[in-house]
């Protein structure tokens, strides 16, 4: 059975069949799937149950892979992963779930905000690469927004007035939008904000998309009021339930999204069960600005 993409989203996001994540894949699918995320900027891949070794072998199959390091509050003696994955469960390195007030855990829950993946490095990523191992009772799915389409449908005005603009990404400006304050020195240092385009446009299919993420804290030169109001009705524009699709996960699926072209977010679940989700994550090509 040849691979085939069908769009399930409602204006991208596409479910892949006839293909086996576990064995390596010949180049003419490897080159398909980046064609499929080129046109659809979200694949999911039912069922797969990729191990670790596996995944990791698949994704640096698709290009150079992004070091997860200095991105939570897990000190590296508490890494449960390495740093190939990013850790994004609600596990301890034993396994069990973090107690709710631990700050670990409330740092992550910053990812239930609409956000791109590592917009707050200097080289922004290009893929991520989640597998679900083990999901809750109920909650936990993943929302993706097409950054392409919110772009398209802004107003002629309002595409003139954001060409140019650069914003600062930090994850200190999205955790203090939860209200999450709890930083040391050391943290606030390495979470500095980084520079990145407010409009960018995908090298291969020339398409421009909104570069959105709850770590834009403010869009350089602009009073920082006026700039969080303005990211504000931008994401809210972008969000819209036209633009979103919902990811209802199984354990084994996989889903790669490109950071450049959609963001997403973590919905809740029961903060007593596991939810273990590994990402691999592809480096972007360089940076924004």
């Amino acid at each position: 059975m040849s691979m085939t993409i069908r769009q399930i989203g409602p204006c991208f996001a596409g479910e892949v069949e006839g293909v086996d994540l576990t064995q390596p894949l010949p180049p003419a699918e490897i080159g398909a799937i980046h064609a499929g995320m080129d046109e659809f900027a979200v694949l999911i891949f039912r069922r797969q149950g990729l191990d670790d070794e596996q995944q990791l072998a698949f994704t640096k199959s698709l290009g150079e892979l992004e070091h997860a390091i200095g991105t939570s509050l897990r000190a590296p003696e508490d890494y449960r992963l390495p740093t190939t994955f990013a850790d994004v469960s609600n596990l301890d390195k034993e396994n069990k779930p973090l107690a709710r007030a631990d700050r670990r855990r409330l740092f992550a829950i910053g990812n239930r905000l609409w956000h791109s993946d590592s917009s707050f490095k200097p080289t922004p990523a290009k893929y991520s690469i989640l597998n679900a191992r083990s999901i809750p009772s109920k909650g936990g799915n993943t929302e993706f927004a097409d950054m392409r389409a919110a772009y398209d449908a802004l107003d002629d005005e309002t595409k003139r007035e954001i060409e140019g603009l650069i914003c600062e990404h930090s994850q200190i400006y999205s955790r203090e939008r939860t209200g999450f304050k709890d930083f040391t020195d050391e943290e606030r240092e390495r979470f500095e904000p980084v520079r990145q385009v407010l409009v960018r446009t995908h090298p291969v299919t020339g398409r421009k998309s909104l570069y959105l993420a709850s770590h834009a804290g403010t869009i350089v030169g602009w009073p920082l009021p006026e700039a969080n109001i303005f990211l504000q009705d931008l994401t809210e524009h972008a969000t819209q339930r036209q633009f979103v699709h919902v990811h209802e996960w199984r354990v084994g699926d996989l889903v790669i999204w490109d950071n450049r072209q959609t963001m997403h977010r973590a919905r809740p679940f029961p903060a007593e069960e596991p939810r273990d989700m590994r990402r691999t994550t592809l480096a972007g090509d360089g940076p924004t600005v």
